[in-house]
């Protein structure tokens, strides 16, 4: 007995005839379905980094170095407010980063922080005349694509500013006249305004 479960399980699973029952039946060797799905996969991969791309490229352009400008003779720096000047180069006005100064005029909130923002314009001022201005436009912490859009800083651009080597932020910040304020990659926190 014990031969013939033996004959008989060697036969229904080796018997060539057991495969010849379906007429034109050809197995597939499953290594060609895996090397299908592995051509898929990098298509699909291919495909992805191709829309990506462009995403990819403008955060490498807001991560690139900044490029240094200082102010020729030919281009005078002018004061607009506590922390936005004009390079007098047919460009639109900058805003200085790493701190907020108080705003003058009607955009002021309160009569104290109009006050507090025309002495640090007038401060800024000072700096400003008293040296050489060494100015470094840096991108803006703004949402990719909306770099020189009112969507951006109302349009203007962004950088730093030194005066003999001194950056006129840390100073104003140093004197009360101004506060600290750091902005991410694409963004900005809430501007501080503790002046009312």
């Amino acid at each position: 007995m014990p031969d013939n479960v033996h004959k008989f399980r060697r036969i229904k699973w080796a018997d060539p005839k057991r495969f010849k029952m379906i007429d034109g039946f050809k197995s597939k060797p499953r290594g060609s379905l895996y090397f299908s799905g592995l051509i898929v996969l990098c298509v699909l991969i291919g495909l992805v980094a191709a829309l990506a791309w462009p995403k990819f490229s403008n955060d490498l352009k807001i991560a690139s170095p900044t490029k240094s400008v200082s102010a020729p003779a030919s281009i005078s720096v002018y004061v607009v407010d506590g922390d936005t000047i004009g390079l007098g180069d047919g460009g639109s006005n900058v805003r200085l980063v790493g701190f907020n100064a108080p705003e003058t005029g009607n955009r002021a909130r309160c009569e104290a922080e109009r006050q507090k923002g025309e002495a640090a314009q007038r401060r800024l001022r000072e700096l400003v005349n008293g040296g050489r201005p060494d100015f470094q436009q840096v991108a803006c912490s703004c949402p990719v694509g909306t770099e020189g859009t009112n969507a951006c800083n109302f349009g203007r651009r962004c950088g730093t500013l030194r005066v003999n080597g001194v950056d006129v932020g840390s100073t104003l910040i140093g004197e009360g006249l101004a506060v600290r304020f750091v902005c991410g990659a694409t963004s900005c926190p809430a501007l501080p305004r503790p002046w009312c």
